[in-house]
């Protein structure tokens, strides 16, 4: 998660006198504004919980008014002091700061905690509807579905609520997973577009972990749903045989050998991102950037047309980072940005070992670049927790006890409908795939050379160095 503080801003209060308001963004969108005592209150309480030692440092009061240069002075340190809480493992997870900022987000956008109803929408565009708090948080949320869908506790951490748009054309795009310290409600309400929805999802990249899934009735067809979704937005790719096979296991009601078949097809599991923009292997070059099997795939529209494909493994990354800055939306302006005139430029830069003795930066400049850190994050996670011999069903268990279950009445999961054909369309870029699998993607010149990005170069082991929060 990247939170920044952008702007501030001059707010009445209610005696009429006048406060400065500081904004903090998430991913760059507006998640809750604070004064400078509410973050005074939360560094206290920290402090007080935690020890000075482990506190970052906080900017001090000021016994006069503030200038206009000692605001924007003040708004920068408390930026810093918001980052830094947050990177610290122990800081960033404490409920005393996500329920800072789940408060602060409801206060902020003015709704009261009632009772209501949020529906949330499964991969075949089932909508399941729950009877929630507008004070609940992401886990509670995620437990009512659960409860709703008669999902066994022990498979709930399996799965994650995430914040999607759904465009014109019916592509989807991830905005984000929903986090600890936010409210679904409040979240999804403040956006106030019918085009954003909460999905329901896996969270888990290893496909050995389906089995587990697969072993319920439920998780099995949440599961199922989505494979099938995949495959129809040509996430999954398929070549005429295979869409038979499919269809085939479809009709028979065979679930478990439709998963099973998916699995050995390219790109299973992986989510797709909208197009973006990649310096590598030069600068300015189109791309478009899937996430799965412990990688980051690269398919590249190079300046000449040239279409290539590569993949980029998450154990042969050092290190990434999250950066993010305002630019002018072409207005040919060198003054200042404004909120009017900005607009969020974020990027996802890792270090890669592209062979022996080599370190390359790759960065990808992308509106989804924090929910690519996440999914990296998320990768490194399960590596690490199966390399130690951990249970990865025990880290993916997020639920506490006092989880809150409401008696809703429970919902089945509806069967997506039979695949459709594949389009014409959809084929041609089956097959320019198929052949771009075995392209190279060189790194500097056309000439074969340890530049490129192929065969060994992706394999090997590599050990996890510097790979966290403190990254990002």
């Amino acid at each position: 998660m990247h939170f920044s503080i952008p702007e501030t801003e001059v707010r009445s209060g209610e005696n009429g006198s006048t406060y400065v308001a500081y904004n903090i963004h998430v991913n760059g969108v507006l998640h809750c504004r604070v004064r400078y005592s509410q973050l005074l209150g939360l560094h206290e309480q920290i402090k007080k919980e935690y020890g000075s030692n482990v506190v970052p440092a906080f900017p001090p009061k000021k016994i006069f008014t503030l200038t206009p240069a000692e605001v924007e002075q003040r708004r920068e340190q408390l930026e810093k002091y918001m980052q830094a809480v947050r990177q610290d493992p122990l800081l960033g997870a404490s409920e005393m700061f996500n329920s800072f900022l789940r408060k602060a987000q409801q206060e902020t956008q003015q709704i009261p905690t009632e009772e209501v109803a949020l529906d949330i929408c499964l991969s075949n565009g089932q909508k399941v509807t729950v009877n929630i708090l507008t004070s609940d948080q992401t886990e509670d949320v995620l437990d009512a579905v659960a409860t709703k869908l008669d999902l066994p506790d022990d498979l709930v951490g399996y799965f994650s609520l995430f914040l999607v748009r759904e465009g014109v054309d019916g592509g989807l795009t991830f905005v984000r997973k929903l986090q600890e310290f936010e409210l679904p409600y409040v979240s999804i309400t403040s956006l106030r577009s019918s085009e954003f929805h909460i999905l329901l999802r896996k969270s888990y990249w290893d496909m050995a972990y389906d089995a587990d899934v697969m072993d319920n009735r439920v998780g099995l067809n949440l599961l199922y749903a989505q494979t099938v979704s995949d495959i129809e937005r040509g996430w999954i790719l398929v070549n005429k045989d295979q869409h038979r096979q499919l269809k085939s296991l479809q009709e028979k009601g065979s679930k478990k050998e439709f998963i099973h078949l998916g699995q050995t097809l390219k790109y299973y599991g992986y989510i797709k991102f909208d197009p973006c923009i990649t310096d590598f292997p030069e600068k300015g070059c189109q791309v478009i950037v899937s996430a799965g099997n412990n990688e980051l795939n690269f398919h590249v529209k190079l300046p000449n047309e040239q279409m290539k494909e590569g993949s980029f493994k998450v154990t042969r990354m050092r290190c990434w980072r999250v950066t993010s800055s305002q630019v002018p939306i072409a207005n040919g302006t060198t003054n200042p940005c404004s909120s009017s005139k900005c607009e969020v430029k974020l990027e996802l830069a890792f270090e890669y070992l592209m062979s022996k003795d080599r370190l390359q930066w790759v960065t990808i400049t992308s509106q989804q670049a924090i929910m690519m850190s996440i999914c990296l994050q998320s990768m490194v996670d399960e590596l690490m927790v199966k390399k130690s011999g951990g249970s990865i069903k025990k880290m993916l268990r997020k639920r506490h006890n006092g989880s809150i279950h409401r008696p809703d009445s429970q919902q089945a999961v509806k069967s997506p409908p039979l695949l459709d054909s594949p389009d014409p369309n959809r084929e041609q870029i089956v097959k320019l795939s198929t052949k771009l699998s075995s392209v190279s993607l060189r790194g500097i010149s056309a000439s074969n050379s340890a530049n490129d990005i192929s065969g060994n170069d992706f394999h090997g082991n590599y050990a996890f160095e510097g790979i966290g929060d403190d990254d990002l």
